[in-house]
């Protein structure tokens, strides 16, 4: 048997451990499976959206971290989150009662600031543990005619891209491996501690914003495994293929430079913050319209077309995408600690 990496499973094995455990009920409309954000089961007359996400690379603001790659994810539906629960897993050595707090006001602030009511979970302080572990659940509630999905991306569609790429990654790599970033600009390196805020990891109001213009098709929240396995993703789940130039895709200037001396591929690297969307193109300049108007910058960099994959397409030149095996940080875990 394979020993395996940090990071996600494998993609090859995921399949097929999800194939041998998916349930089969005429209630579930999207169960578990490889490129979706979330779940959906129907629920009487409406719909519910359910997502569960852990918070591992992070140490620093977990709880605010959890509540919003979770709220994020449920937004990709075009649904407003709505409830949230949190497992806190906490160190048996290094817990007292002001992390605790810490964390417990962090989960209340964000939840607070983006209209969500904390309903429940578990905390508890643990063996074996060197850092605090926190798993949210979200959920939320919507309707067939509303709902909106990895899966809707279409032929013709033009890709967007709000923000940039790594954010999260970016902030990341500047908290936890500050002494290995000599030489680079105080300046650079504590903006990049505070991407988490600015530009900021929540897609909640631009993905809210686009799905009411009624044009946008589908929506992917790139995490782990950065833009690549994002659009891997994003074509897998709806059986398109995706051509992407290379050259339209925003990378801020403190990600160029932490990545550089880190020796990390930006596109690999974990892209909260960030937005996939396709919409026709001629519906395109409408969704881009409704994103600028919450002050959120996107661009369109690429198409969906027939076929499978994702290609990366340089002047004349188209290169097929191999997605990473796992995400940059976690490589980097391993290779600095």
């Amino acid at each position: 048997m394979r020993q395996l990496p940090l990071g996600k499973l494998p993609p090859d094995l995921l399949e097929t451990l999800l194939h041998r455990h998916r349930p089969s009920d005429r209630s579930i409309l999207l169960g578990p499976d490889i490129g979706l954000d979330c779940a959906v089961v129907r629920s009487g007359d409406s719909l519910l959206v359910l997502k569960s996400d852990p918070i591992t690379f992070a140490s620093e603001d977990i709880g605010w971290y959890a509540v919003q790659v979770n709220a994020n994810d449920i937004a990709t539906t075009g649904t407003r989150p709505a409830w949230f629960l949190a497992t806190i897993l906490l160190p048996g050595s290094k817990t007292d009662e002001a992390l605790v707090t810490s964390i417990f006001d962090q989960i209340g602030s964000a939840c607070q600031e983006l209209g969500i009511l904390w309903v429940g979970g578990h905390s508890e302080v643990t063996h074996g543990l060197d850092r605090p572990i926190l798993a949210g659940t979200m959920m939320g509630v919507t309707t067939q005619e509303a709902l909106i999905t990895p899966r809707g991306l279409r032929p013709g569609d033009a890709i967007l891209l709000t923000k940039g790429i790594a954010i999260e990654g970016t902030s990341i790599l500047a908290r936890e491996f500050a002494p290995h970033l000599s030489g680079l600009p105080r300046g650079a390196i504590e903006r990049a501690k505070g991407f988490l805020q600015d530009p900021g990891i929540s897609v909640v109001p631009e993905a809210l914003a686009a799905a009411k213009t009624g044009k946008v098709h589908a929506m992917h929240d790139p995490t782990e495994g950065g833009l690549a396995m994002g659009l891997w993703e994003f074509a897998r789940a709806a059986g398109v293929a995706i051509e992407v130039e290379r050259a339209k895709i925003a990378v801020l200037p403190e990600t160029e430079a932490l990545c550089a001396r880190l020796d990390v591929d930006p596109m690999a690297l974990i892209a909260s913050g960030a937005l996939l969307l396709g919409a026709s193109t001629p519906d395109a300049a409408e969704v881009i319209h409704a994103i600028e108007a919450c002050g959120v910058p996107v661009r369109a960099i690429g198409q969906a077309m027939q076929g499978s994959g994702v290609f990366w397409v340089d002047d004349d030149k188209r290169e097929p995408m191999v997605p990473p095996a796992r995400d940059a940080l976690a490589e980097i875990y391993e290779r600095i600690g």
